[in-house]
């Protein structure tokens, strides 16, 4: 794994070297084993002139010698490719160019990207199957070709003003540049303090913008053009599975187990040490299974708990996979101290505001992690693709409460759930606040019901939030951009409202901010993550189950549990969800108090000019009163504000 950039410059002067050398060090954590550059001039169309420029920083998988290098050239010099990820076919797809008569002089899958392109131009990402984001320098066409992954698992920024082409794994590296602009897109804001993260194409900033996942770039002729190459197909009711009937359940069970086992055992080539991070829940417990199925040793995990919270400590099921699989476990206990002490760490790596707190979490695990692994593989994906939220069970479960009479819901129920406090602190007032969310998401139509569950911050709050007179386009006044935005998800796939909803997410938030999330804390700590679950072929298989079978008899995730139960200890079955949780509405009220008073202060705020002061100090009154958990939305806004005083225009 690597951290890459570039330029690209059109009637320019050449591209400046010292430049690339810093864009590489802004993230040289990407890539601690080596960094190279390389820049050109060459004439273009119609006697300009053509400048470009790319940087590595790289990370050592496969073959570690100096073989490896990026960026790099074929053997005639006029094709230079810098890459980041793993092609997991490389082996196989190296046999076939060097049959066709291409000679390679490395092991690495970088090289095979080179000579696919040769052999087959811009068509050969069709042929690699991994996670990718790469640049490609065509010297005899004079095109830069750019891509991302199918899914998104390895990220790409770029800036384009018509005559200057920029991109980079961060957005950090582009701001390196003087020439880019920062200008915040309101926008973007808009999204965020609808969802907690920017999603594709948006960032924060107006002129930069993040390549989709399965998309590409093409910039020649001093034109860009961006264009999909892949999408989950769209499958008609009857490619589906509905049912459970047998023989069909244990058709579509064989079928599912041998493409997760295949993703899994695919993943397993490297040169470095290899692990696998165990959480205990059943997506990371089924990938440490199959592992160990194709593993001739013991497979080291990792896991993460909880000293002072063991309602969301989950090492004890971590621990019975490790001993049914005898693998050589790590457990990693935490305190709230320790989490306090690296955040600034984790709010530091973000280029653009992200509050997602299970960032710091995920950054401690993949610390330590990296202690004795290179490479760990995850369970990220299962829950979007199998529906394993609390999001999907409210929708499954509406019909039901509607069914029940009016007077009973708006008159009882709902009373005297909006009587009592919730907050996070307790379990019992955690319950209270999930049954108000819930309450709010049977309401309206599908794309709001599915709004209501997603947002930090409701329609109403966002218009009392943001100052009227700094809004243009994005004024909560005239739409509701968050709303739009959930609309044009959903539309882009014909399915059963489960996956519907699954579509919508492994397309935007799986990216936006799963994905988004564990890139920036692993490579952080120079780890690369690899994701079974995301393996292309187990993705469109995933999509031609009917959403029914996902979410069988209210219980989340059935088809993919009744699957791999033969491999699971039974406890694991009869627990509830808890994930990466971290006590922020807690914190707020104690140890991270501070952060209320620094960054959310009448002046800060005030001489900034983004939010009203009046209602960010209702916020933080209703935080601390513990009426009505407010948590999430103050600290959506400390990260903002932590990310403006350091990227800030």
């Amino acid at each position: 794994m690597c951290g890459i950039c570039g330029q690209l410059l059109y009637d320019k002067v050449p591209v400046d070297e010292a430049l690339l050398k810093r864009m590489c060090a802004a993230f040289s954590y990407r890539g601690p084993d080596d960094q190279g550059i390389y820049a050109a001039t060459v004439p273009g169309a119609e006697g300009r002139s053509l400048s470009v420029g790319l940087g590595h920083d790289r990370l050592s998988i496969i073959d570690l010698s100096g073989a490896g290098h990026q960026p790099m050239g074929n053997e005639t010099g006029n094709v230079w490719v810098t890459y980041n990820g793993e092609i997991y076919n490389h082996a196989k797809l190296r046999a076939e160019l060097t049959d066709k008569g291409h000679v390679f002089r490395s092991r690495t899958d970088t090289e095979v990207i080179l000579h696919a392109y040769e052999q087959e131009g811009v068509e050969a990402v069709h042929r690699f199957d991994g996670m990718f984001a790469f640049a490609l320098w065509d010297q005899e066409r004079a095109r830069l070709w750019a891509c991302r992954d199918r899914l998104g698992i390895k990220p790409l920024v770029y800036y384009w003003d018509g005559t200057r082409f920029a991109f980079a794994s961060e957005i950090k590296a582009l701001l390196c540049d003087p020439e880019i602009p920062r200008e915040i897109d309101e926008e973007a804001l808009m999204l965020y303090l609808a969802f907690n993260y920017i999603p594709a194409p948006y960032t924060i900033f107006k002129a930069i913008r993040k390549l989709e996942p399965g998309c590409q770039i093409v910039v020649q002729d001093a034109r860009l053009q961006t264009q999909p190459y892949w999408d989950i197909p769209q499958f008609e009711d009857g490619e589906l599975w509905r049912s459970a009937a047998a023989p069909d359940e244990r058709h579509l069970a064989e079928r599912l187990e041998a493409l997760l086992s295949a993703a899994v055992e695919k993943r397993l080539i490297a040169d470095v040490p290899l692990g696998a991070f165990l959480s205990g829940g059943i997506d990371s417990s089924i990938v440490v299974a199959l592992m160990a199925r194709h593993s001739l040793a013991p497979v080291k995990t990792f896991s993460i708990g909880y000293r002072d919270d063991a309602l969301f400590d989950e090492t004890r099921y971590a621990r019975q996979v490790a001993r049914l699989y005898k693998t050589d476990h790590h457990e990693f206990k935490l305190t709230f101290a320790d989490m306090l002490e690296v955040l600034t760490d984790v709010l530091d790596a973000f280029d653009e505001p992200f509050a997602d707190s299970s960032a710091i979490p995920t950054y401690i695990v993949s610390r330590e992690t990296r202690r004795y692994v290179t490479v760990a593989l995850s369970g990220d994906g299962g829950d979007e693709l199998f529906a394993g939220y609390r999001s999907y069970l409210a929708e499954y479960w509406r019909p039901w409460y509607v069914l029940l009479p009016a007077f009973l819901r708006e008159r009882v129920v709902e009373r005297i759930l909006e009587g009592l406090p919730d907050s996070r602190d307790t379990r019992v007032t955690e319950y209270i606040r999930r049954g108000k969310k819930f309450v709010r998401g049977t309401r309206g139509s599908f794309e709001q019901r599915l709004l209501s569950l997603k947002e930090v911050f409701p329609l109403e709050v966002r218009n009392l939030l943001l100052r009227h007179d700094a809004q243009t386009t994005a004024s909560p006044c005239s739409r509701d951009l968050a709303l739009d935005w959930v609309r044009t998800k959903l539309a882009r796939y014909r399915a059963d409202p489960i996956n519907r909803m699954l579509h919508a997410d492994v397309k935007d938030s799986l990216p936006g901010d799963m994905l988004n999330k564990v890139d920036w804390m692993s490579m952080k700590n120079s780890l690369e993550v690899r994701v079974p679950f995301l393996d292309h072929r187990v993705v469109e298989f995933a999509f031609r189950i009917h959403g029914a079978l996902k979410l069988r008899r209210g219980r989340t995730k059935s088809v993919l549990k009744r699957t791999f139960r033969h491999l699971l200890p039974p406890e694991l079955y009869n627990r509830a969800k808890a994930g990466f949780e971290v006590p922020i509405s807690r914190w707020l009220k104690t140890d991270l108090r501070f952060l209320l008073d620094r960054y959310l202060a009448r002046e800060r705020i005030t001489d900034q000019g983004i939010f009203q002061y009046e209602t960010v100090a209702e916020l933080v009154r209703l935080c601390l009163s513990g009426r009505t958990d407010t948590s999430w939305m103050l600290w959506n806004l400390i990260v903002f504000q932590f990310w403006h005083e350091k990227y800030g225009p």
